[in-house]
């Protein structure tokens, strides 16, 4: 009887806080949840960053934020390989694109927007192909997103606009794809102080020198191979080892 009783009190006091009061006290649990990962906080940030957009609709920090918080949800549903996995990643990436845009609306010259509307396109890919994708016209938009997140704050989110280009000219089916672009960009991560346990990165790098060939690019990628199979999630572990076979 008592949980119906406070969560009544809870609404009570949250109707009677100002506006942009319940909004922040939203984005920083939002913040709170983010930064504890899983599905299910994922959920839940994206549950109050809506509660904070309800508050103050043109918010960017609320835009931003819903659009990080859909776009690692749907990466984790396939990191986990949950059974519908492709669906949660075309309709959450969506769902993010669509906030990330607004963040891009009310404030272009942050790179939030930007940054969160490329990762969301790349979750969204992962769930419909990136075929389908690019036949919707969202190689160049993706691009755009990506440079412009660069050319803003190459640093933000720990220097993810840097990997994040380095690993879209990786990906890329022929003849879009530009691995020398790629290689450039993976260079200037890796000279960051973001690349050290990385596992996500080393991966990338490695992915992408076993596919360059040559006996120093193998020997490089095999030292990242290594650390990735001490990981221990699951999904980075059988990359790697999927990624040394390719060695042998």
């Amino acid at each position: 009887m008592k949980r119906p009783f406070i969560a009544c009190l809870i609404y009570v006091f949250t109707m009677s806080l100002p506006a942009g009061t319940a909004a922040s006290d939203y984005l920083a649990e939002a913040d709170r949840l983010y930064e504890l990962g899983g599905l299910e906080n994922y959920k839940q940030s994206i549950e109050l960053c809506l509660k904070a957009l309800e508050a103050r609709p043109d918010d960017f920090e609320a835009a931003w934020r819903c659009a990080r918080a859909y776009r690692f949800y749907g990466d984790r549903a396939k990191k986990q390989a949950l059974e519908n996995w492709k669906d949660i990643c075309a309709r959450y990436g969506k769902t993010g694109m669509r906030y990330a845009l607004k963040a891009c609306e009310q404030e272009p010259d942050k790179p939030q927007g930007h940054y969160y509307y490329g990762l969301c396109v790349g979750v969204y890919s992962d769930g419909v192909s990136i075929l389908t994708a690019l036949k919707q016209g969202l190689k160049k938009k993706t691009q755009n997103s990506f440079e412009k997140a660069y050319a803003l704050d190459r640093t933000f989110d720990d220097a993810g606009p840097v990997l994040s280009l380095g690993r879209f000219w990786a990906v890329l089916p022929w003849p879009l794809r530009d691995r020398k672009q790629a290689l450039d960009y993976y260079r200037q991560y890796q000279a960051t102080a973001f690349f050290t346990g990385n596992i996500e990165a080393y991966l990338f790098l490695a992915e992408l020198l076993i596919q360059l060939g040559g006996r120093e690019n193998k020997t490089e990628a095999a030292g990242y191979v290594d650390k990735a199979l001490l990981s221990g999630e699951p999904y980075f572990k059988d990359w790697a080892r999927k990624l040394q076979k390719k060695l042998r």
